[in-house]
């Protein structure tokens, strides 16, 4: 039971991890053709995060290897139930990793406005995709003695839509936070007040969508049982309330780390109020897929308990000095030296 706990708690770590790092490249193209206002500006914005996106992605690889690993039971039954929409952030991933490469292997502009199109569409089906699966984790699926009871229709529930819309919302502002550091010039400008529009929008919309949780779903449960969960919720706030802080004061590398916290802290209160849960069944709680019955031998965790100590720490340590080096701001004036790249 031990390590049963603690992969629980390391899966909706290594998940939640992935939304932050990610979060922001999603964002950046999310937002290519909103602040992108012509090819140099949006060469830009790809710069900023072309050291740094495919490494972020790494982040998702470890979560879904943790999950087959830890959690094949519940690995199988995402794959199953969820198919439609994992395959299409399949889809969009590879679309995705295309457009970068291939943006600029042509000259002319109508190549380059598909290509930035491409990585938009792709950017936004993803974090709208990975928001509404994770919706229906929290709101759970009607599985019962037979299975799964619902179809592709019965994922685009309310709840499932609105989760969808909070990722876009935590990765525009995430995204824009991330330029406004990154970039200077009127692109800066433009990405500081956008964040903060968006910010606005954010706000309004997480504290709606919390008080619709606690009606529309059983995540509330935990936070009442151990009222220290609520630290999750709390520091997800607080978080907010800095962005706001410190980008009115032009501080925008402090921003940008405050986001980082809150899209870390939003799904982490999801992820705490579903244990022991991991796939949460509406129809009959005896079939949740749970961290007690879904899980590897002890054994197995075991091992990989070692394995995470010793790779994970490793991958921090790169990434950690990845962002070192690029830490830079990216401007037109050094990428016109540049002919190769986006």
């Amino acid at each position: 039971m031990e390590y049963q706990v603690i992969w629980f708690v390391l899966w909706g770590l290594l998940w939640a991890v992935y939304f932050m790092t990610d979060g922001f490249d999603l964002g950046v193209g999310i937002l290519l053709p909103v602040l992108g206002g012509d090819d140099d500006e949006r060469r830009v914005m790809l710069h900023t995060v072309g050291p740094v996106w495919d490494g972020n992605e790494v982040w998702l690889v470890t979560a879904g290897g943790a999950t087959f690993a830890a959690f094949p039971g519940v690995y199988a039954l995402l794959f199953s139930t969820l198919y439609t929409p994992l395959l299409l952030v399949l889809f969009a991933l590879i679309v995705r990793g295309v457009g970068f490469e291939f943006r600029g292997k042509g000259t002319t502009e109508s190549w380059k406005q598909r290509w930035d199109t491409a990585i938009s569409i792709s950017s936004t089906l993803i974090a709208f995709l990975f928001g509404v699966t994770f919706g229906n984790l929290f709101v759970g699926l009607p599985i019962d003695a037979n299975g799964y009871r619902g179809g592709l229709v019965g994922l685009l529930n309310l709840y499932g839509l609105l989760t969808g819309i909070l990722f876009l919302l935590l990765f525009a502002v995430h995204g824009a936070l991330w330029l406004a550091w990154k970039t200077d010039g009127k692109l800066a400008v433009r990405a500081a007040e956008f964040a903060g529009k968006a910010w606005a929008a954010l706000t309004v919309f997480l504290f709606l969508f919390l008080l619709y949780t606690a009606s529309a779903t059983g995540l509330d449960r935990n936070f009442v049982v151990f009222p220290i969960l609520l630290g999750f919720p709390l520091a997800a706030l607080a978080a907010l309330a800095a962005i706001r802080f410190f980008l009115g004061r032009g501080r925008f590398l402090w921003a940008f780390l405050a986001s980082c916290a809150a899209v870390l802290m939003t799904v982490s209160t999801g992820i705490a109020g579903l244990f022991p849960n991991l796939i949460p069944s509406r129809l009959d709680p005896a079939y949740s897929a749970t961290l007690f019955n879904a899980s590897s031998s002890p054994y197995t965790l075991k091992i990989m308990t070692v394995v995470v100590m010793v790779f994970v720490p490793m991958v921090i340590a790169y990434q950690i000095w990845v962002y070192r080096v690029f830490r830079h701001k990216v401007n037109a004036s050094e990428l016109a030296k540049d002919e190769d790249g986006y």
